[in-house]
């Protein structure tokens, strides 16, 4: 487990979880969203963010979280483990609206500066679809992937619990 992508719906818990990998693994961990994004919620132009992703995953460790489908694919060949997060809609939606009131009019920790938390509906719908949308093709994704790398498919927080305090291998 040097190069850990960790994905799944919004408010599945990709940073939570990355932030407990990287503490107990000593991985240098990167979130997504905190690079992606520019204050105001202005994106990094594209080139530049492919950019910034290819020099991400030349390192020799690290743990990404996030999506951003389009460049997911270059995440996912250079890692060794990845992990998805693939809760219950309910699971995701709940936590994202909560996370909303815990840091309403403020910056959560894995954000870039400027980018105050929110909850818009386009924001709502993509949770909501998720699992019809985007889960299919994740699933063929990882599936083509298997044979190659550790895949680890949570299905529920306590499962993922059972991982982080029993099975988890210690860094070596």
């Amino acid at each position: 487990m040097q190069k850990i992508a960790i994905i799944g719906s919004g408010g599945s818990g990709k940073s939570t979880l990355s932030k407990k990998l990287a503490a107990k693994l000593n991985l240098p961990l990167y979130h997504l969203d905190s690079l992606h994004w520019k204050a105001g919620w202005v994106p990094t132009p594209a080139a530049e963010w492919d950019q910034l992703l290819a020099e991400l995953i030349a390192q020799k460790e690290w743990i990404i979280d996030g999506n951003y489908g389009r460049t997911m694919d270059m995440r996912l060949r250079e890692a060794d483990t990845i992990i998805y997060l693939d809760y219950p809609t309910r699971i995701s939606l709940f936590r994202a609206i909560k996370r909303r009131f815990q840091y309403k009019g403020r910056t959560r920790p894995d954000m870039a500066a400027g980018c105050e938390e929110k909850l818009d509906l386009n924001f709502v719908k993509w949770i909501w679809r998720y699992r019809r949308d985007q889960r299919p093709k994740i699933i063929k994704k990882l599936d083509q992937l298997k044979n190659g790398k550790q895949v680890y498919i949570f299905t529920s927080p306590k499962q993922l619990e059972r991982f982080l305090n029993e099975e988890l291998p210690d860094r070596i």
